[in-house]
């Protein structure tokens, strides 16, 4: 693909030193864009998108000069199953922007799975959480789950300790709060 583009940016520029309008030049690349598609279309194999067994062996020749080859079966599955989850059938569009690849250091090339959701790389603050969890609701927080601080800058005095203690107070209850506001949505896990 790159020595492809490599060679039409050549063209344009000799073009371009010809004294020919860069308006011209793009507007030749989208007609030989159009011929090149109906060319591909009229010599096409077509099969149905349900044919999952020849998109997986399409993708294995894609893949057959890869590092990969040693688990081709493997992920070209992963790769059938990763596009037919995000694609437009309908357009025939796939926004890859959906699909990531994660790499992760140990193991082999045959631990490699797909996950349809979201992947939280975090550590684990206690040994006994578990996991992995299906079908929940994550609060993904971008700030610290603590009481709200004031955002003017001011004073407190606190001159007692009844005054510390309605301070205390007003903590917990406001902490409590928000957890009675994240327990009636029925988080189970948090991210933040």
């Amino acid at each position: 693909m790159h020595l492809l583009a490599g060679a039409l940016l050549e063209e344009a520029e000799r073009l371009l030193d010809r004294g020919i309008h860069p308006i011209k030049i793009a507007d030749g690349f989208d007609l030989a864009c159009k011929k090149a598609l109906q060319t591909l279309d009229s010599i096409a194999d077509k099969f149905p998108v349900a044919n999952r067994e020849r998109l997986v062996e399409t993708a294995q020749t894609s893949l057959g000069s890869k590092i990969v080859n040693r688990c081709i079966r493997q992920f070209a599955e992963i790769a059938v199953d990763a596009v037919l989850s995000v694609a437009d059938l309908d357009t025939r569009d796939v926004n890859f922007e959906l699909i990531k690849v994660e790499g992760k250091v140990g193991g082999h090339l045959e631990d490699t799975v797909l996950v349809k959701g979201i992947v939280i790389d975090k550590t684990m603050s206690h040994p006994q959480m578990p996991k992995e969890l299906k079908d929940v609701k994550v609060a993904i927080l971008t700030c610290p789950f603590e009481p709200p601080k004031p955002k003017t800058k001011h004073k407190l005095d606190i001159t007692s300790s009844e005054d510390f203690k309605a301070l205390r107070e007003y903590e917990r209850e406001t902490f409590e709060t928000m957890i009675k506001q994240v327990s009636t949505v029925q988080v189970v896990l948090f991210n933040i």
